[in-house]
């Protein structure tokens, strides 16, 4: 892994390179390709010490900020959220891998058949009507002036149950057992 120091009124001292290497060392299972880049910026403003990485891996780039009394501190806190967000990266490319391997072919079961999907679509959403007694004309009528898409209907000529529907010509379709 390369690293790059920046100080703003502030000199980097060795102890300070010293103890972000070491820690980014603990990190060397997640980083454990060489082409890893990070940008250490060190900066004083006041009495608050500045502590900010941006990480060039994989083709992402990962922040962290940090602020504290303690300049050791700041950068310990900041290094810390790099390797959270470099963790997530990583699982999530991981996953992704897996995953499109998982897709390409589909699990055979012993017999030979494919296996079936694992969830079964559910009703998401469940209304009750009242079932009118009226002709198709009369439906017809109804449902030109409401905003719905159909209307459930009894036909009283042969006093079975109907839908009619609204089609996207603007006539209407019929829908009888």
């Amino acid at each position: 892994m390369e690293f790059e120091y920046t100080g703003r009124h502030v000199d980097v001292t060795p102890a300070l390179r010293s103890h972000v290497e070491d820690h980014f060392q603990k990190l060397e299972h997640i980083f454990n390709d060489s082409t890893a880049r990070a940008h250490i910026i060190i900066e004083v403003e006041k009495n608050r010490q500045i502590g900010e990485i941006l990480l060039h891996w994989r083709d992402h780039t990962l922040t962290a900020r940090d602020t504290n009394a303690d300049m050791y501190q700041a950068l310990t806190r900041a290094i810390a959220k790099i390797e959270k967000q470099a963790l997530k990266l990583k699982k999530k490319i991981i996953d992704r891998k897996q995953g499109a391997r998982r897709t390409a072919t589909p699990a055979l079961q012993p017999d030979g058949e494919v296996e079936a999907s694992p969830r079964p679509p559910r009703i998401i959403a469940a209304r009750r009507y009242a079932v009118k007694p009226m002709t198709a004309e009369e439906a017809a009528l109804n449902l030109t002036g409401e905003d719905d898409q159909f209307l459930v209907f009894r036909d009283a000529d042969t006093n079975r149950v109907g839908v009619l529907y609204k089609r996207s010509d603007g006539n209407f379709g019929l829908i009888e057992p």
